[in-house]
C-alpha cells in the first residue's frame, strides 16, 4: 500500500486516472477511472480512513481488504466488487476495483423514489450478498447506497467490504445509514448490516433518508441514536419488513431469513399477477400471503401486511400454522361463497357441556396489561341468549358460508377467501372503521387449541412489528368445545393495535377462530367492549 497525495488532475498512486465522478456521500466519493498501465476501466472509491486503520500496519490493512473481497468473490461471483488495489492518502483510503456493471444506487435515487417491487428486488440482491458474507464471518459495517451498484436488468453488486474489518469503531462514512449501536460507538455485527439495508430500502420507496445527514459525523450519529423514524408511507407490503429492520435494539431486528422470504414472496406475487389472465384473477394468492393495498380480482385490500408468513402482522389466523398447511391457494375461488363447513358427526366437547350449548364465555379482561389479560374470566355469561333480539346498534348477519354473528350496523364482509378443502376466512368490517372481526374455519387443525396458538405466538414474535403477547395462552371451553384464547399487541402502519383471538374445535381436525382487532387506544371503550362481548355471545359456526 502506497501513501500518496492526489488531486483530480493527477494520477492516483501514479497509475489510476480519475475520469468521472459517479457518487458522493458524507466521507465517501467514487469515480470511474482507468488503469493507465493496463488500460482497463476501474472504479476508485475514496473513503474516510477509520482511526483504527491509521494505527495498523499498511500491509495488514491492504491484505484484509483484498482477502475479504476475494473470499466473497468466490461465494458471490459477480456480486461483490473485486478489489485490485488499496492506496492510502493521508486520512483517506482509496480502494480500486474492477468496474461494476450498472450505476451506484445513490445516483439512481437522485432521480426520485422507486416502486416497492423494484425496491424489493434490489433489497433481495443486497441481502443475498450480506447473507453470504455473514456466513463467512464477514460484516460490511459501512453499507450505503453508494456501495450498491444496480444493473439495468436488476442485478446488484456490493462494494466496500473490508474497510471496517472487525473493529469496534463506528462507521466513518455515510453516517445517516449507521445503526444506533454504531452511533453509540459500540461497533456492530450482522444486525448492523440489516439496519443499513432497512435504511436503504426506506429511502428507495420514500425518496428521502430515514435519518437525514446533519453535516458531520457526531451530529448525524446523535440523530440516528435519538430521533424517531417516521413510518414509511409509500412502502406498501414492504413496510413491515423495513420497520422490522429499523428496530433500534439489534436483538429485535428481524432475521435475514424472514426478510428474504418476505421479499421473495413480494416478487413472486408480482410475477403471478403479471402472468394471470385478467378475467380470472383470484381474490387472493395464498391466505398466508395477502398483498397489501392492491387489488386482486377487484377486491380492495386496506391493511398493509407483508406478503408471506414472514412478517404477516394482521393475517395470522388460528388455523394457518399447522403442519398440514391450513388454507392454501389450491382451489381458490374468485367468486361465490365457500362451501359450508363439514361438521364432524362425533365432535369433541368437554364432558361437562353439551355440544349444542349456545352460551359463550365472557369477553377477556378490559385491562390492557399482561397480568390482567391473563386472568380473563372463564365463567359463562348468564345474560343474552340467541333467542333475544340483537342489542341496540347490532344486526344478525347470516353468512353464506354457514356461520352467523351479530355485527355493528353497517358492517359487512370486506374480504372472503376459501380453499378446495372447505376452509375459508371472512374479514368483517366497515369503511372508515379501523376495527375488524376475522372468522376462520379450517379442516386441518391439530387436537390441541393451545398448541396451535403457541405456534402462532412463535411466528408473530419473529414476524410482527413491535409484537407483545398479553398474558398466557388460556385453555377455555366455548359452546361445550375445547378452545383457547390469546391476546397480543402489534404495530400496523404506525398504529398500535390489540388483537383478541379465540379458536375452538368442533371435530377431530375442524374448528373455528374469531380474531378481533382494534386500535389499542380504543380497547377499553364502551363500544369496543360491547362489540367483542356480542361477537363471543352470538357467534354460531356452521351447523352447530
Amino acid at each position: 500500500m502506497v501513501k500518496v497525495q492526489v488531486s483530480t488532475d493527477e494520477l492516483v498512486a501514479g497509475r489510476y486516472r480519475l475520469l468521472e465522478g459517479v457518487h458522493h456521500e458524507e466521507g465517501r466519493e467514487g469515480w470511474h477511472g482507468q488503469d493507465v498501465e493496463s488500460e482497463r476501466p476501474v472504479t476508485l472509491t475514496r473513503s474516510r480512513l477509520p482511526a483504527h486503520l491509521r494505527e495498523e500496519a499498511e500491509l495488514r490493512t491492504a491484505v484484509r481488504i483484498t482477502r475479504e473481497s476475494e473470499a466473497l468473490g468466490l461465494v458471490c461471483p459477480g456480486r461483490v466488487s473485486v478489489v485490485v488495489d488499496v492506496v492510502e492518502d493521508k486520512d483517506f483510503l482509496w480502494t480500486v476495483t474492477a468496474r461494476p456493471e450498472g450505476v451506484p444506487l445513490s445516483a439512481l435515487l437522485g432521480h426520485g423514489p422507486v416502486d416497492y417491487v423494484r425496491a424489493a428486488r434490489i433489497g433481495l440482491g443486497v441481502l443475498d450478498v450480506l447473507g453470504a458474507a455473514h456466513q463467512e464471518g464477514i460484516t460490511h459495517g459501512d453499507l450505503s447506497p453508494g456501495q450498491v451498484w444496480v444493473e439495468e436488468r436488476g442485478g446488484v453488486t456490493v462494494a466496500g467490504f473490508g474497510l471496517m474489518g472487525a473493529s469496534a469503531s463506528p462507521r466513518v462514512t455515510a453516517p445517516s445509514y449507521a445503526s444506533p449501536e454504531q452511533a453509540r460507538g459500540e461497533g456492530g455485527g450482522p444486525a448492523t448490516d440489516l439496519w443499513a439495508l432497512g435504511a436503504i430500502m426506506y429511502e428507495m420507496v420514500e425518496g428521502r433518508p430515514a435519518i437525514r445527514d446533519r453535516g458531520g459525523l457526531e451530529a448525524t450519529f446523535r440523530a440516528v441514536e435519538r430521533l424517531p423514524i417516521r413510518a414509511p408511507l409509500s412502502a406498501g407490503p414492504l413496510s413491515p419488513a423495513i420497520q422490522g429492520l429499523l428496530r433500534r435494539d439489534p436483538v429485535e431486528r428481524v432475521p435475514e431469513s424472514v426478510v428474504r422470504e418476505a421479499l421473495t414472496r413480494i416478487l413472486k406475487a408480482e410475477l403471478d399477477e403479471d402472468s394471470m389472465p385478467t378475467e380470472t384473477l383470484p381474490i387472493f394468492r395464498d391466505l398466508d400471503t395477502p398483498p397489501a393495498r392492491r387489488v386482486w380480482g377487484k377486491v380492495p385490500l386496506s391493511r398493509p401486511v407483508l406478503l408471506g408468513g414472514a412478517l404477516a402482522v394482521t393475517v395470522v389466523c388460528f388455523a394457518g400454522l399447522t403442519a398440514a398447511g391450513g388454507l392454501s391457494e389450491r382451489g381458490t375461488s374468485a367468486s361465490g361463497p365457500a362451501p359450508s363447513p363439514r361438521v364432524s358427526a362425533t365432535p369433541s366437547p368437554t364432558p361437562s357441556a353439551s355440544p349444542s350449548s349456545t352460551v359463550a364465555q365472557q369477553a377477556p379482561s378490559a385491562s390492557p396489561s399482561p397480568s390482567s389479560s391473563s386472568s380473563a374470566s372463564a365463567s359463562p355469561s348468564p345474560s343474552h341468549t340467541l333467542t333475544e333480539d340483537p342489542p341496540t346498534g347490532f344486526f344478525r348477519y347470516n353468512a353464506p358460508q354457514g356461520f352467523s354473528v351479530e355485527l355493528p350496523k353497517g358492517w359487512k364482509p370486506v374480504r372472503t377467501e376459501s380453499s378446495a378443502d372447505g376452509s375459508y376466512r371472512v374479514t368483517l368490517g366497515a369503511s372508515g372503521d379501523p376495527r375488524t372481526l376475522v372468522v376462520t374455519y379450517s379442516t386441518q387443525l391439530t387436537s390441541d387449541p393451545v398448541a396451535v396458538w403457541r405456534e402462532v405466538d412463535t411466528s408473530l414474535r419473529g414476524d410482527s412489528i413491535a409484537y407483545e403477547r398479553l398474558g398466557d395462552i388460556r385453555a377455555v371451553t366455548y359452546r361445550g368445545y375445547k378452545g383457547a384464547d390469546m391476546e397480543w399487541l402489534s404495530t400496523n402502519d404506525g398504529v398500535r393495535e390489540r388483537t383478541f383471538g379465540r379458536g375452538y374445535l368442533i371435530g377431530d381436525h375442524e374448528g373455528f377462530s374469531l380474531r378481533w382487532t382494534t386500535p389499542a387506544a380504543d380497547w377499553d371503550t364502551t363500544a369496543d367492549r360491547a362489540a367483542l362481548t356480542t361477537f363471543l355471545r352470538t357467534f354460531q359456526g356452521g351447523s352447530q
